[in-house]
């Protein structure tokens, strides 16, 4: 028998063309393989974290607090607060190394119900939002260099108007097709991409701080920390809480390790180790770039600076410095963007093989084991949120707002499931413990909570629309819920990736 006859070609699917596919009707479905080590998987943690936010939002948090020794305190702060997450994360990545993270977790601590939410909500507000958000920001990065990208590109006349399309839209709207074939190929190539463009995003912060630090530029004097630079600030606690809003923002982007548990080795070990030491590596990432930052340029024009990196850089170098630290923000934003991408897409496919969302999701492609469909899925919904909200004078901040709300709602719960485990399922294998417990989970969550309530009181309505959307999907939970329980072939039966098996 020929390999064509053994292994029929799939027709009809653009990635697949000239794939060879294996009926699973006959075989063993095809499963996500354990191909990433510590190094990819640290990539993605710090590829992840590392993006936009130490470009951006150092200015924000000097604004809000006023003094150099304050936003230490906001950057530490935050910082702590993410390692809350992460440790808290850490029992259960270990504990469930599986597709998916939130979604798997929130299912066992809660019910099929909250992990469907987490899920919808990833689908239509928070991962496709924090793709959309972060391919913005690239264009966004781009239009420092190339004035003309926000300009309209594209203009159709229509009977009630003009449909237009910026030239930000279009590159990002290429840069979420670029990263979704990119992962289509495996995630041994995806995550030889990610830690390529880390350690080039990474090498590039480390040098300009250095750099800094090291010339006769700036002044020490400007690091000094003096007592009166550690009175409250002006704002009182609302100026505090908008500057660790941002910090977290920044620090955004460490829980993604645990959507790709099925595809990491030795994930009992693996997740944990990199869930901490990825987050006291960044912490330190971000630590050194904002000495610098402050060590050349005095505390008041930070804080009126829209592109702080690339002022430092300009005061150094001069206009070629600023070039080479805009470049670097467009890496850094690229390595965050293919990381979204690499572990958004296992959320869906996770639903799908317990038969959560639509079966054809779970679909693995048979050269590369990726989950080909969802990564389509994923691909459809970020780019319609450049299409809805890319075109406005604020589509970054729009978007971002979109997206926080829903993901920061869900971080919270998701670290009172490790109390709840605890208690609902205490001999479940734990081959880690989160320190500090139940306080550190605690903690993290009333943080989460005030996070989201900042959120509403600041964007009603971009959070209003985010929690619109998430109430669409109950309708949908009733459907798949039903399908799964309904009389005949389908009752009591899951979904596996390829077949329907016997619960």
């Amino acid at each position: 028998m020929s390999s064509r006859d053994r292994f029929p070609r799939r027709a009809g699917h653009p990635f697949l063309t000239g794939a060879r596919s294996i009926d699973t009707s006959q075989h063993e479905p095809l499963e996500l393989s354990r191909r990433l080590g510590w190094v990819g998987a640290g990539a993605i943690l710090a590829g992840s974290v590392i993006g936009t936010g130490i470009f951006l939002v150092p200015a924000t948090i000097a604004r809000e607090v006023g003094s150099f020794a304050w936003v230490l305190v906001v950057w530490l702060a935050g910082g702590l607060l993410s390692l809350a997450g992460a440790l808290s994360y850490a029992e259960l990545g270990a504990a469930f190394p599986h597709a998916g993270g939130e979604y798997v977790f929130l299912r066992r601590a809660y019910g099929p119900l909250w992990g469907f939410l987490y899920g919808w909500q990833q689908v239509v507000i928070g991962k496709t939002g924090s793709i959309a958000s972060m391919a913005t920001a690239f264009a966004i990065f781009v239009g420092f260099l190339w004035s003309d990208v926000k300009d309209d590109w594209i203009r159709i006349p229509l009977g009630f108007g003009v449909w237009a399309l910026t030239g930000t839209q279009i590159l990002a709207l290429s840069a979420i097709l670029g990263f979704t074939v990119v992962n289509y190929f495996g995630i041994g190539f995806g995550g030889a991409v990610q830690s390529f463009l880390t350690l080039l995003k990474v090498t590039a912060i480390v040098v300009l701080a250095a750099l800094a630090l090291g010339s006769e530029q700036g002044s020490w004097a400007r690091l000094a920390l003096t007592g009166d630079q550690f009175s409250l600030p002006s704002g009182g606690f609302a100026a505090f809480a908008a500057a660790l809003s941002a910090a977290l923002w920044a620090y955004d982007g460490w829980n993604n390790l645990t959507m790709i548990g099925s595809e990491i080795r030795d994930p009992e070990r693996t997740i944990p180790r990199v869930l901490v030491l990825g987050l006291f590596f960044v912490m330190g990432v971000y630590l050194l770039a904002n000495l610098a930052y402050f060590y050349v340029l005095p505390f008041a024009t930070v804080s009126r600076s829209e592109h702080v990196a690339q002022e430092v850089a300009s005061a150094l170098f001069g206009p070629w410095g600023s070039t080479a630290i805009t470049l670097a923000a467009i890496v850094s934003t690229l390595a965050a963007l293919n990381g979204a991408v690499l572990t958004g897409s296992r959320i869906f496919y996770a639903m799908a093989r317990d038969g959560l969302f639509f079966r054809v999701l779970a679909r693995l492609s048979p050269a590369h084991r990726t989950p080909v469909n969802a990564l389509l899925l994923q691909a459809l919904f970020a780019s319609l949120l450049v299409l809805i909200f890319g075109h406005a004078e604020r589509a970054f901040e729009r978007l971002f707002n979109y997206a926080i709300f829903g993901l920061w709602g869900f971080y919270g719960i998701t670290a009172v499931a490790v109390i709840v485990l605890r208690m609902k399922a205490p001999d479940l294998p734990r081959p880690y413990h989160t320190v500090g417990y139940p306080w550190v989970p605690g903690i993290f969550a009333v943080v989460a909570g005030a996070f989201c309530a900042s959120m509403v009181s600041r964007s009603p309505a971009e959070t209003g629309i985010g929690m619109a959307f998430l109430a669409t999907g109950i309708p949908f939970y009733l459907y798949f819920r039903r399908s799964l329980e309904t009389p005949g072939d389908a009752k009591g039966k899951r979904w596996t990736g390829g077949r329907v098996k016997k619960s």
